[in-house]
């Protein structure tokens, strides 16, 4: 059974979903967030696949907010070789500060656009 806390966040990720959409100019860059993890993926919705991905797993020994700058930094250079160089931020329903912000701030130094 979920939570009241997952549940907040399922209302809001829904809602944020509503209004945006990745097209094959402009993809959507989506981040997870787990308790030991974080996760970030550029996804084009209307053909509904994955472009990039990229996680925290190897960054295992720096501090979250740490590996999630890495996280978007390796996102962006991954992005940029591909061609990428814009992307709407979906946030995922998670509040816009700590890990989230750190991970956006990391992209945004490597030249990603939001």
């Amino acid at each position: 059974m979920a939570t009241n806390k997952e549940i907040r966040r399922l209302k809001i990720k829904f809602r944020i979903r509503k209004n945006i959409s990745g097209t094959s100019e402009r993809p959507r860059m989506t981040v997870f967030r787990s308790n030991r993890q974080i996760y970030a993926q550029i996804i084009n919705d209307l053909t509904g696949k994955t472009l990039v991905s990229a996680s925290s797993i190897r960054f295992d020994n720096k501090t979250k907010i740490e590996q999630a700058k890495e996280v978007g930094a390796l996102m962006a250079e991954k992005a940029l070789s591909i061609g990428i160089e814009q992307v709407v931020f979906d946030r995922n329903g998670y509040l816009y500060h700590g890990r989230v912000k750190s991970l956006a701030d990391g992209a945004r130094e490597k030249g990603l656009k939001f």
